[in-house]
């Protein structure tokens, strides 16, 4: 099964429709799936649910899909910086579903795994836990929350091998690897391809069996969320 395909758009035909539930891997914008968002978005595609920790900033990763309108729900465990994400939320434009963090990462995990629920303690007396069962173990109450399984889940990777053998760098791994593992079809973007037997199989991160298409994103411009400096030494004086 040849896994290579030649950019983003042909990568993702056949495989976007309407009212779809994509997995988008990611943290802020570390790790960001950047070509495969640039292609939804050119294809018009709308009413999507994205599941990703957050929706990257104005502008740039999943705020481009959702300053085009184009997602109409958010499975996410942070806002943040992105003010469009922000206003679209509070003038109801957007549904969203809050998440913690690790509870977002066990429910990609959970459905990468065929596992349709799991209880935990995280969210018990919160509005985290309104609308969902509620069950008690050895006196401890715990709320039952489902697996997700996607439609599409769109992953970035540094290295991959042609089977599709991925490894991540470093902080840029966060949501990609249970992101990879939740969707019906996982399509990947990477830095670079290597030959079959090249990749130490001690470090690979993801086996191949869950990618079934991916491509070169590379060159990536890397990109800052917030930059913070050091005032120079007699900076105040001068502006004294």
């Amino acid at each position: 099964m040849k896994k290579l395909y030649p950019d983003a758009a042909a990568a993702l035909d056949g495989l976007l429709k309407d009212d779809m539930l994509i997995a988008a891997g990611g943290f802020g914008l570390c790790g960001i799936p950047e070509r495969l968002i640039d292609a939804i978005v050119a294809s018009g595609v709308k009413g999507l649910t994205v599941a990703s920790n957050n929706a990257g900033i104005d502008g740039e990763g999943l705020g481009k899909l959702l300053r085009t309108r184009q997602i109409k729900k958010m499975i996410s465990s942070y806002v943040g910086e992105n003010k469009e994400f922000e206003r679209q939320y509070l003038a109801g434009e957007l549904e969203v579903e809050f998440c913690p963090q690790g509870t977002l990462a066990e429910r990609m995990r959970a459905g990468g795994a065929g596992i349709p629920g799991f209880y935990t303690k995280t969210g018990v007396g919160t509005q985290v836990a309104e609308g969902k069962e509620v069950k008690n173990f050895d006196g401890q109450d715990y709320i039952l929350e489902r697996g997700i399984f996607a439609d599409l889940a769109i992953v970035k990777a540094w290295k991959a091998d042609e089977t599709g053998n991925l490894v991540f760098r470093k902080t840029a791994r966060n949501f990609n690897l249970p992101a990879a593992t939740c969707g019906k079809m996982c399509v990947v973007e990477v830095e670079e391809i290597v030959p079959v037997g090249s990749l130490d199989p001690d470090g690979i991160h993801l086996p191949g069996v869950y990618v079934q298409r991916i491509i070169i994103g590379a060159p990536y411009d890397k990109k800052i969320e917030f930059r913070t400096v050091r005032q120079r030494s007699g900076q105040n004086e001068e502006a004294a």
